[in-house]
């Protein structure tokens, strides 16, 4: 499996940059990639479209709002992998904020390891810095 992480650190509190994005659902509301976010199966599935009108169906498997972090699956993407499982984790930065980390494993289909991670890394790092860029604002 190839992975990859992004990091990005965010001069608000973690409660702050958590309640904005720590909601399954909450990705249209700080993501400009993905505009529009259904949940489905009482909040555990959510139905995403991109600008493109693609649709990436995802699936909440871990959660935990004390820690601040939840885990999901992708079950249905245009993304060359498989087996697509990611995390994305809001931690204290030592006083100075937050840090927020955006994690991923795959396994790439039909590609190299090092273009599966390049996109996802990418991924990560755009919404990232949208998110930073929320809190700028």
């Amino acid at each position: 499996m190839a992975n990859t992480m992004a990091t990005i650190e965010i001069s608000a509190s973690p409660d702050q940059v958590w309640k904005l994005i720590g909601g399954f659902n909450s990705l249209p509301d700080w993501l400009p990639y993905i505009p529009s976010s259904e949940m489905s199966e009482r909040g555990r599935v959510r139905r995403l479209e991109n600008p493109d009108g693609d649709v990436i169906i995802e699936r909440l498997v871990g959660f935990n709002e004390k820690e601040r972090h939840y885990t999901y699956s992708i079950m249905k993407a245009p993304f060359p992998v498989t087996n697509y499982e990611s995390t994305i984790h809001v931690r204290e930065n030592g006083g100075k904020g937050t840090l927020v980390e955006w994690s991923g494993e795959f396994t790439p289909v039909g590609v190299s390891d090092d273009e599966a991670i390049k996109l996802f890394h990418g991924i990560y790092s755009d919404g990232l810095e949208a998110l930073k860029k929320a809190f700028q604002a």
